[in-house]
């Protein structure tokens, strides 16, 4: 039996359990010795074998990805299998064979050299390197024989342990045996800790060294404090259960949204396709307040037309009849860039002509996105719908927006919003909101481009923290504004799934919180055990706090100890 030990990481959600270590199989790698080939016959058979194994990687993803369609999983897994169809990448890899190295080298070294240049672009692109990782991965294994880099099978509920998952690695995971999961690299933001947050799942991420610990061991996985201990002690494994007990005692209330004292907040869910928004419709949720629409176009090969995007967006719209949903426009260019819409290569594309910013070189894009949203909601008038765009940077182009939604005939359909991700707009609130009828914080980028930080780069997770007090006062002006001019403003971003950050949130007057719907019971659960006047004297602690760290410990303070416990912050 191994001796105890714990692991600390960056824990996601406020879950925990305890089960045996499944670990996730290290990937084959490239061998130094590989024989390398000689001759033009043997060099040609080389990059023969190495474009069949492709060919195979990404007949697999597909498959998979037909497994989940309308699914986050399935639109990434085929975004994958695009790039394991990417001639650019079996061309370079064919040269690097005829350079003088075997097939395994050659596709390893031609993924690095495809992985800095994503990695030196940044953004999006920089979190699909995990995804080019899988494919040479999977491609490697195909070409030395082994089986495809998974998990052994599991016969009861286990923890999977991996150095990384990518979502080719998820999609083979028998997810209702799955009780948490616990990587040794990732962030916050990663695939891993996203599919944790949907399923509801105890996970820690950037556990150093996680993958020794012995496959059976027993491990206790706790999202809430960031820890994986292995063997853990009977007083430990009880006090999970209790916990665990009243975590699932929350989901018995399906109230609206309220604090103590009947304040009320909506609680929506956010949702990035058909299959989520069906999924999240059987749940006690008062609408969708973000639908990620650009998966739809993300991993299409042209323009989807009016008529496909029409469809997509009728049967969410439909999968809530009777409730609100808040439809994002187009969030992709620069650093998500569209095949058919051709963007000049950028040196900084986080700041960079994205999402709203698309109209200035592809404007149908944009007017085509808003006549199908126009089709789908006449189709599904008992669904409140509400419409908005991304990354607006000033009044006038929320005006702009508003003229264009009003010409696609959205202004009679649906209210029309922008969100705010740029702290420019938080700053002039008052004149944005005079052209709209709603704004949605986005918190990720809210924070990154206040703190000048990439939200995907780990090693300035602090400066990222959704608690540091400049990014706070920032939602502080936003809600200020709206509250003055009698106009709603939600947050939409992974700040609104902390129950303790909803509270400070509320307190700030922020009239609606979208999030995963696993965080609802809880965030739920701290609304109702606490008072608006204690909501807003959390808000003021937090921004008066001179650090991210200071603001937590202040609002911990000011909790009702039900809410503490049901946190498990004692």
């Amino acid at each position: 039996m191994p001796e105890p030990r714990e692991y600390p990481g960056i824990g996601v959600g406020s879950t925990a359990a305890v089960g045996p270590c499944a670990r996730f199989a290290a990937p084959p790698a490239a061998p130094a010795d590989e024989p390398v080939p000689s001759g033009a016959e043997a060099i040609a058979a080389a990059g023969a074998a190495l474009a069949e194994a492709l060919e195979q990687v990404s007949a697999e993803l597909r498959a998979a990805a037909a497994e989940h369609p309308g699914e986050t999983l399935g639109d990434v897994l085929s975004a994958t299998a695009e790039m394991a169809d990417d001639p650019a990448l079996a061309d370079r890899a064919a040269r690097i064979i005829a350079e003088g190295n075997g097939p395994a080298n050659a596709m390893t070294k031609a993924v690095a050299e495809f992985a800095a240049t994503l990695t030196g672009i940044g953004g999006y692109l920089a979190e699909r390197v995990t995804d080019l990782n899988s494919v040479r991965d999977r491609t490697v294994a195909r070409l030395l024989g082994p089986a495809t880099p998974g998990l052994r099978t599991i016969d009861e509920p286990a923890v999977v342990i991996a150095h990384e998952l990518t979502p080719a690695d998820t999609s083979s995971l028998d997810m209702t045996k799955v009780i948490a999961l616990v990587t040794e690299v990732g962030g916050p933001t990663s695939h891993t800790a996203i599919i944790a947050r949907q399923l509801g799942l105890p996970c820690v991420v950037r556990a150093a060294g996680a993958t020794q610990i012995p496959e059976g061991a027993l491990v206790a996985v706790d999202g809430a404090r960031g820890s994986v201990v292995v063997a853990p002690d009977e007083a430990t494994r009880e006090a999970i259960v209790r916990r665990m007990e009243r975590h699932r005692a929350l989901a018995t209330d399906t109230a609206p949204g309220a604090t103590s004292d009947g304040h009320p907040i909506q609680l929506l869910a956010n949702i990035g396709g058909v299959a989520d928004a069906r999924s999240a419709a059987g749940k006690a949720v008062e609408g969708v307040g973000l639908f990620r629409t650009e998966f739809v176009f993300l991993d299409a090969a042209a323009e989807p037309g009016v008529a496909e995007q029409a469809g997509i967006y009728r049967e969410v719209l439909k999968a809530f009849t009777g409730r609100k949903v808040v439809v994002r426009t187009l969030d992709a260019g620069a650093d998500k860039p569209l095949a058919y819409a051709n963007p000049a290569h950028e040196s900084n594309p986080a700041l960079g002509q994205r999402a709203y910013r698309l109209v200035r070189s592809v404007p149908h894009l944009m007017e085509h996105q808003l006549r199908a949203l126009a089709a789908a909601i006449d189709d599904c008038p008992d669904t409140e719908a509400w419409v908005m765009a991304p990354m607006i940077s000033t009044a006038g182009e929320a005006a702009d927006f508003r003229r264009r939604a009003d010409e696609a005939g959205l202004g009679a359909r649906a209210r029309i919003g922008v969100m705010v991700e740029v702290p420019a707009v938080a700053l002039c609130a008052d004149q944005v909101l005079q052209h709209v009828d709603f704004v949605s914080i986005g918190t990720n980028d809210l924070a990154q481009y206040t703190m000048a930080a990439d939200r995907e780069l780990g090693a300035l997770s602090d400066l990222i923290d959704r608690w540091q007090p400049a990014v706070l006062r920032l939602v502080e002006a936003t809600a200020r504004a709206g509250a003055a001019s009698g106009t709603p403003v939600g947050v939409c971003g992974e700040s609104a799934s902390d129950p303790l950050m909803a509270l400070v949130l509320c307190g700030l007057g922020i009239t609606s919180l979208s999030m995963s719907t696993p965080a609802v019971p809880a965030v739920r659960f701290a609304l109702r055990h606490t008072s608006l006047a204690t909501c807003r004297a959390m808000a003021r602690a937090a921004i008066d706090a001179p650090d991210a760290a200071a603001a937590v410990s202040a609002v911990q303070e000011l909790l009702d100890p039900r809410v503490r416990e049901a946190m498990s912050l004692d």
